[in-house]
């Protein structure tokens, strides 16, 4: 299917790994060009390797800590310098910390919050004037599955992530007919991360080699672990005309694990 998106630019945050890089190199694959962005400049630079190898068009690596307004706005700055505009921004971040409520504190809070929610609110400020100056911009914010059913001990992600929708859903409306906005909430993925607490998880001796541990992750009714483009894919769907009447919506990417109704 073609996407529609060749010579679009886009800007995808926390894009040096995970679910961001995987988001960036499905839309460089359809023609996008591409600002990448994180704050470990050589793994970052790694990834803008990666991500070129199946570009059409160019991948431009702008580190920057999501947490600071000056190094949003020039990655807002970067991406419209070399691509002129911005016509899909996909926002990332990193997941908070683990822990039970009575264990977290008001720092650990107000840490989350900068870098889920006003990561996303200044993103949008500064992209939105370029955004709506094309035709069709798009938001997506990458989130989690834990904004439709909270999960034990991720206290953090269950309540802060929430304020990531209302956005959405806000901008859905605020920035229509111009842009449409809509968030994605992963499930478990076979990300670096992932991979890690598995390794951590043998050695520890609580798996006996990588596939059990897989398994593990991997409770959902399709009985299997997501493939990271298969997350990227659909943002980029999102992020395409082919989308087109799909706005203000929060689709999960979970291999049906979430238990709600809606």
């Amino acid at each position: 299917m073609d996407l529609q998106i060749d010579g679009n630019a886009a800007l995808v945050t926390a894009s040096s790994s995970g679910l961001g890089k995987a988001s960036a190199k499905a839309l460089a694959r359809e023609g996008a060009n591409v600002v990448i962005n994180g704050r470990d400049e050589d793994q970052l630079e790694e990834a803008r390797k990666e991500i070129e190898d199946v570009a059409t068009g160019d991948v431009v690596a702008q580190p920057g800590d999501l947490t600071e307004s000056e190094d949003i706005r020039t990655l807002v700055e970067t991406t419209v310098e070399e691509f002129g505009t911005i016509d899909h921004l996909v926002t990332s971040a990193g997941g908070p910390p683990s822990g039970a409520f009575l264990d977290t504190d008001d720092d650990d809070w107000e840490d989350a919050y900068q870098l889920l929610v006003m990561s996303v609110v200044r993103l949008a400020r500064e992209a939105a004037p370029h955004l709506k100056e094309g035709e069709g911009g798009t938001i997506v914010n990458i989130t989690s599955r834990t904004v439709k059913e909270a999960k034990e001990n991720l206290v953090l992600s269950n309540s802060v992530r929430m304020g990531v929708i209302g956005l959405e859903k806000t901008l859905s409306k605020e920035f229509a007919p111009d842009v449409r906005a809509n968030a994605v909430l992963p499930g478990s993925h076979e990300t670096s991360r992932i991979e890690n607490l598995i390794e951590s998880a043998i050695e520890r001796g609580d798996y006996e080699n990588y596939e059990e541990g897989l398994a593990a992750w991997s409770d959902n009714p399709l009985e299997r672990i997501g493939d990271p483009m298969e997350l990227g894919d659909t943002v980029a769907f999102l992020s395409s005309p082919k989308s087109g009447y799909i706005n203000g919506a929060a689709l999960p990417i979970d291999g049906g694990s979430v238990g709600a109704n809606l």
